[in-house]
């Protein structure tokens, strides 16, 4: 793969047959849920005498239902059988429920297709935690973000082409169900032919006794899931997510017709709007993160979705028009800032759930990936079918669809700080984020030197108070700074550091216990296989030249064993937070968004660690830039 072309994952075949064949599953989801709800919305097709918005409510829920049923079940097969081979078995039952729908829409059988909706959900259950658990067996970590950022967009693009594809051919064709029947047992015929090209993914867990007793296993993957608090807590997010856009997307036929006065083709525009924002988050996120997975994206993306949310509210009609088409809806100037408002929903929307996605695949055991993912699929699934639960109760209690969007968008608000409270390090990874993007354009060179696995030593220049905010930024791995107690203590700053875990040093002479201290917990972090970064100087520069370096990196190294990175910071002499011309954050900017470079140089080992050579390096490194 490039190194800076997430695209380039789809001339392997490793990743494109999955991607295809996930694509075409999520395709005929929609296809077929869509021309059934397209048929109950504007061509009279009922069930049980109930009107078509709870009819709308209550086949989200169906669909939705087997999630919760069948994950747990789904998870342990994905962890005991070969899941490409799992993934073909998956491909034919589809084929055979899309034959079942086909004869319910050639009978108009709302009953019938009712089943089958359930029944494609289960086909989906089964697939899940396949897709996703398959991802790091098939992409290396640095590929993982891009990964699945095109499977989110592309999952996304696939709603959307299905939602459209389903309205399209009710809305021409509503009286010949032949077409729409043969369409959905066609997408999964070729489903099934792209699942054969995939390639071979053993089990992780070959010898695992599956329980079949879904609450018990449903409970214990729960409490599997809870042993690692980062995973639960992604997992919690991911399901708010598909609250959140359960919502959106149930009520959507509903807002366009009765609150817009738009026809089939203004729903079919505002699906498109919001699944074209969620893929277009999903792949800029490997771009906004340097691909590496950056948790600070994620709250971002709950900011753009309680703003834009709460805009909507705001930006919709009072009066509703009549029978408004695509055309004309997107002509008048009045519709565009509601326009702007559901796509930058699904753009903060991709922001948000990539990187989650990505960081349970890595947090993630091996062994018990899959049932993790199928653990996710279960909190998914109540999370949906509780929000079905809830629309339907706040709607029949008076509240109007833009009240309900908008009462969902101001539930973001505790949700997000509760989650941020539990998760500090998702907070503290967003402010590093903002620090680092906005401040600055920060160009890398030779980071790829830093081990992926295992203790290393970064050493560094000492420029400026935000260089430990810079190197974390930019540095794929979680890095645990040594840093002088004075910057430890620097407010907001402090929030950062402690929650990067970020170690407070004096010199032996200022406080000798609070250096031992330091040098102990250094040595705890690197017998860990983690990463430290030293700024060997001890000092931000008063002048801009490297200062000499003190020994205590070199007796780090030698107690530990752990290999030496040289570094150096290009470009951030001069900036608000140096001390050129006086003392640092009390002089105007003299610029914003300024080019900087961080650069990294060949791991030095530890039993060849010489402090003059270090320096050396370091120096060479900076070169004429300070």
């Amino acid at each position: 793969m490039s190194d800076h072309n997430q695209f380039a994952l789809f001339k392997t075949r490793r990743f494109l047959p999955l991607f295809v064949t996930q694509f075409l599953g999520a395709f005929n989801d929609n296809l077929f849920k869509n021309a059934m709800l397209v048929m109950v919305t504007f061509f009279g097709l009922g069930f049980a005498g109930l009107d078509s918005a709870t009819l709308v409510n209550a086949a989200a829920g169906i669909f939705i239902l087997p999630f919760f049923l069948f994950s747990a079940t789904a998870g342990q097969l994905a962890e005991k059988f070969d899941k490409a081979s799992l993934a073909r078995f998956i491909k034919l039952m589809e084929i055979a429920i899309m034959v079942v729908a086909g004869i319910g829409f050639y009978t108009r059988s709302a009953a019938v297709l009712m089943v089958c909706l359930f029944m494609m959900g289960v086909h989906s259950a089964l697939f899940g935690p396949l897709k996703y658990s398959i991802l790091p067996q098939y992409l290396n970590d640095r590929e993982l973000l891009g990964g699945n950022g095109l499977i989110e967009m592309g999952t996304f693009v696939a709603i959307l082409l299905g939602q459209i594809g389903g309205t399209l051919i009710v809305e021409h064709n509503p009286d010949n169900a032949l077409v729409i029947a043969g369409a959905c047992v066609l997408v999964a015929v070729l489903g099934f032919l792209t699942s054969r090209a995939m390639p071979a993914a053993p089990p992780q867990a070959k010898d695992l006794k599956i329980n079949w007793n879904i609450f018990t296993e449903t409970w214990r993957i729960i409490g599997l899931s809870r042993r690692n608090p980062t995973v639960f807590h992604s997992l919690m997010g991911i399901s708010w997510f598909w609250f959140f856009g359960a919502v959106y997307l149930t009520q959507l036929p509903s807002f366009a017709k009765d609150v817009l006065g738009g026809n089939a083709e203004v729903y079919t525009l505002l699906v498109a709007l919001f699944s074209v924002g969620v893929g277009l988050g999903s792949a800029l996120c490997e771009a906004l993160s340097g691909r590496k997975v950056e948790i600070g994206l994620v709250p971002f993306g709950s900011i753009g979705m309680c703003v834009f949310g709460i805009d909507l509210y705001f930006a919709h009609p009072v009066v509703p028009g009549h029978d408004i088409g695509a055309l004309a809806f997107l002509a008048d100037p009045t519709h565009w800032r509601l326009i702007a408002d559901i796509a930058l929903l699904g753009v903060f929307g991709g922001f948000f759930i990539v990187p989650l996605y990505a960081l349970i695949q890595i947090k993630s055991e091996p062994e018990y990936r899959s049932r993790i993912i199928a653990a996710n699929n279960i909190l998914n699934s109540c999370f949906m079918v509780v929000s079905a639960g809830v629309s339907i109760a706040l709607l029949q209690a008076g509240v109007n669809i833009p009240q309900l969007l908008l009462i969902v968008a101001l539930m973001n608000i505790p949700v997000a700080l509760y989650v941020y409270g539990l998760q500090p390090e998702f907070l503290m990874r967003f402010l590093v984020w903002i620090a680092t993007h906005t401040m600055y354009r920060v160009k890398h060179e030779g980071l790829d030197n830093i081990p992926d696995e295992g203790p290393a030593i970064l050493v560094c220049n000492h420029v400026s108070f935000m260089d430990a905010l810079i190197i974390g930024g930019a540095v794929r791995r979680p890095v645990r700074f040594v840093m002088d107690h004075r910057i430890f203590k620097i407010p907001v700053l402090n929030f950062i550091f402690r929650t990067a875990g970020a170690v407070p040093i004096a010199s032996a002479k200022e406080d000798p216990a609070m250096k031992e201290r330091a040098f102990m917990k250094v040595q705890e972090y690197l017998s860990q296989g983690e990463v430290v970064c030293i700024f060997p100087e001890g000092k931000i520069t008063y002048d801009g030249a490297i200062n000499p370096f003190k020994p205590g990196v070199i007796e780090l190294a030698q107690r530990s064993g752990a290999p030496v990175v040289p570094m150096a910071l290009r470009g951030l002499w001069g900036s608000f937070f140096s001390r050129k011309d006086g003392s640092a954050m009390v002089k105007m900017p003299r610029r914003f968004w300024s080019r900087i470079e961080l650069a990294a140089s060949a791991p030095v080992a530890a039993a060849e660690a010489d402090l003059p050579d270090l320096q050396a390096r370091v120096t060479q490194l900076r070169g004429n830039h300070p």
